[in-house]
């Protein structure tokens, strides 16, 4: 009698742990419990400790992080008649267990055929330039076009990313001339606008010069100082003739007022010398006036010393 008690028993207990291990169930924090109970769903249950009924209650258990979809490549034609293979990926995440559960079964494969078929109708209306130089506007239209498709199943679209366009090869030679071409448009341009800048320094320099003709001159003083340091090449350099005047009339009051002989000697050679020079832009300048007599006559030689 005692030992048939204690076989109650012990098969009491049993049972008892089996139909514990079976109520039972244990959610991560990323996970959730749909709870059906006879083919109903009673509620959403998790994370932590669970229980269930014993041969009534049946778990579903749904994840809630968010899974990387790899849309597979999609040959599209752009609106521009030119064909592409584009590939893209999609991140999403279950926002509503129930209703996912409820509504489909593999959220993965319905997620994937969206986003395919959303993927070739949007981008099929884009052209070649938007499809490569506009990708963010691209993926926020597609994103929010296949999570609104998939809201009803309590999946979140969170974000769709464009990875990959490839082009004909013919394309990318077209595209690679059409580059430089705008490269060396950019580049006559900016030299364009360097000259127009340049001229327009000049013009100012001239009107500046043009208030005292002094000005002239240190310039070409300067500029003698500037090439003078260079003893490998040979430098033709114009003198006006109004310089030469100038020293000319200077050499001749000098000469005036020297009483050495030495030095009125000296004054008549550089006197002499500045007369050639005068002579010489004299008859360059008549030859020039005769052979063209519509120039102005007011026109100045610069002989080259």
């Amino acid at each position: 009698m005692i030992l048939a008690f204690a076989i109650v028993l012990i098969c009491l207990a049993v049972t008892a742990l089996v139909l514990a291990g079976v109520s039972v169930r244990v959610l991560r924090e990323y996970e959730r419990g749909v709870v059906f109970r006879l083919g109903r769903v009673t509620s959403q249950r998790g994370p932590g400790l669970i229980f269930l009924m014993p041969a009534i209650d049946r778990m579903v258990r749904v994840s809630l992080r968010t899974v990387t979809l790899e849309i597979p490549a999609q040959e599209i034609i752009t609106r521009d008649n030119v064909p592409a293979r584009v590939t893209a990926v999609a991140y999403y995440r279950v926002i509503d267990s129930t209703r996912s559960v409820l509504e489909i079964e593999d959220v993965l494969t319905a997620t994937s055929q969206i986003a395919q078929t959303t993927l070739r109708s949007v981008l099929g209306k884009a052209e070649l330039d938007a499809l490569l130089s506009e990708r963010e506007r691209l993926n926020e239209h597609l994103q929010q076009i296949i999570d609104d498709q998939t809201e009803p199943w309590g999946v979140k679209v969170t974000t769709v990313e464009i990875k990959d366009v490839e082009i004909p090869e013919r394309m990318q030679h077209a595209m690679a001339r059409q580059a430089e071409a705008e490269r060396g448009r950019r580049a006559k341009v900016i030299n364009a606008e360097g000259e127009f800048q340049a001229a327009a320094r000049l013009n100012d320099a001239a009107d500046v010069i043009s208030r005292n003709p002094v000005t002239i001159q240190l310039r070409y003083l300067q500029t003698l100082t500037e090439v003078s340091g260079n003893q490998s090449s040979t430098i033709v350099f114009p003198l006006p003739i109004d310089v030469l005047q100038g020293l000319v009339s200077g050499a001749e009051t000098r000469r005036e007022s020297a009483t050495d002989g030495a030095e009125r000697e000296r004054l008549d050679e550089a006197l002499a010398a500045a007369r050639a020079a005068l002579e010489v832009g004299t008859g360059d300048a008549v030859a020039v006036d005769d052979a063209a007599p519509a120039l102005p006559a007011s026109r100045t030689s610069e002989p080259t010393v």
